[in-house]
């Protein structure tokens, strides 16, 4: 039988595949042939050398926020070349070998080495880093002490807080140095009661309330840690509000009341603070000098902050609003304000399908007596209504009609504080 074409010198022709494998590998792995490989570095790793060369001028170097990445290309055998990595790679860029330093930004050329690699065969891009030299500037800034979200025991509220030491000296470029807002100190209180003390870590705000973490290489702190010290002061609730006033009214006029809204507070106080505040009563007194009633003839009220008026060793719970609004009301002589019961109003024409509610358990009325005396003046002889015809959903401040017994007449129109709303199964089911 004839051979093939492709049958023919099968051996042969097998022996020179072989033949071709065994150069090609002696050449790769033998020879170990010439080749490049290139590597990308982030910019802040190029270390910044002979910074003291600016130090005796009092300038100090600071690279941008964002520096271009570095291309680091290296020539060299194949080998040497698959085991390295960015690790291996040193970036250095020397102050002294800048061409200048009067420009605006400096440009420091770039070095790199890596082991086993001649400089020669290795190539950076971009070939120099841009600083900036800025004036060096020490600033004291008061240490801000926080407890961050952490919350103290059931019962305690953080006290007091204080840093030592209260400031610190922060050095740096003085762009730097002016954005810096306030220095924080966070201490952890999450179920603690006990007064303790303990270093806390600074972190620098700027004024964009921004942490500057990321920008602490350029700052030195004469004190990197400060001790804490926190104490705890045990909760009071129900702590009752008083007011005084200046002045009188007008002739014919007097004081009929003075009330606040809210009439309780909140607070946390020492064990001393919170004894000598039970001596006076419970009660957190507004000094007069506040409110002024000179001439007046109708009521007066004012805001006040409470703030102000705290005794010593003694703060609002946290959610506790400062503010406190002080009424006085004043009335002619021979009248008197009353709380009428808001169930002893009358509701006419509500809808079947509504419930009316009113915003306050008693609604006040003022009454002057036209003949007799306001001893005699009976409450429960009132007879008052609301008309909700037509009214809809919702909350409203309605006219209250009111017929007083004979012998007395109101002040004031009379309104109340409704909410209407629709009836529910629950409603239904419990008439």
């Amino acid at each position: 039988m004839k051979k093939t074409k492709l049958t023919r010198n099968f051996t042969l022709k097998i022996m020179s595949v072989f033949i071709g494998f065994l150069i090609w590998f002696i050449v790769v792995n033998v020879d170990n042939p010439v080749s490049s490989k290139s590597i990308t570095i982030a910019g802040e790793n190029v270390e910044l050398q002979n910074t003291a060369y600016v130090d005796s001028a009092n300038m100090m170097c600071m690279q941008d926020d964002d520096p271009d990445p570095i291309r680091v290309t290296i020539t060299g055998e194949r080998r040497l070349l698959s085991r390295i990595t960015q690790t291996n790679i040193t970036l250095t860029a020397d102050l002294q070998q800048a061409g200048s330093l009067d420009t605006d930004p400096v440009m420091v050329p770039i070095t790199a080495s890596c082991p086993g690699i001649n400089p020669e065969n290795i190539k950076v891009t971009p070939q120099y880093l841009s600083v900036r030299l800025e004036e060096k500037v020490t600033q004291e800034f008061l240490v801000n002490v926080n407890y961050g979200s952490s919350q103290p025991g059931k019962g305690y509220e953080v006290g007091s807080q204080t840093a030592s030491p209260e400031k610190v000296k922060i050095t740096g470029p003085k762009s730097l140095v002016n954005k810096i807002d306030k220095v924080n100190a966070t201490v952890d209180v999450d179920g603690r009661t006990k007064d303790f003390s303990e270093e806390a870590e600074l972190n620098i705000i700027d004024k964009n309330q921004d942490s500057l973490a990321g920008r602490m290489a350029y700052l030195t702190i004469d004190n990197t840690k400060v001790v804490v010290t926190t104490k705890f002061w045990k909760i009071r609730t129900g702590v009752n509000i008083g007011a005084d006033y200046v002045g009188v009214p007008a002739d014919g006029y007097q004081v009929e009341s003075v009330t606040t809204v809210p009439d309780t507070v909140s607070i946390a106080g020492t064990d001393e603070a919170l004894e000598t505040l039970k001596q006076n009563d419970n009660t957190i007194w507004i000094g007069g000098t506040d409110i002024d009633i000179t001439g007046e003839t109708t009521d007066i009220e004012k805001k006040v902050s409470l703030k102000d008026v705290l005794p010593e060793d003694v703060k609002l719970t946290s959610g506790t609003s400062e503010d406190v609004w002080v009424k006085v009301s004043i009335l002619p002589i021979g009248s008197h304000s009353y709380g009428l019961p808001s169930n002893q109003v009358t509701v006419d024409n509500l809808a079947d399908n509504l419930l009316v509610t009113f915003g306050t358990d008693k609604i006040e009325i003022r009454v002057k007596a036209t003949a007799g005396e306001l001893d005699d003046f009976n409450l429960d002889e009132v007879k008052a209504s609301v008309d909700l015809k037509d009214m809809e959903v919702g909350s409203y401040q309605i006219p209250v009609t009111v017929k007083l017994p004979k012998g007395f007449e109101l002040l004031d129109d009379v309104v109340a504080d409704v909410t209407i709303s629709e009836v529910s199964n629950s409603d239904t089911n419990n008439e």
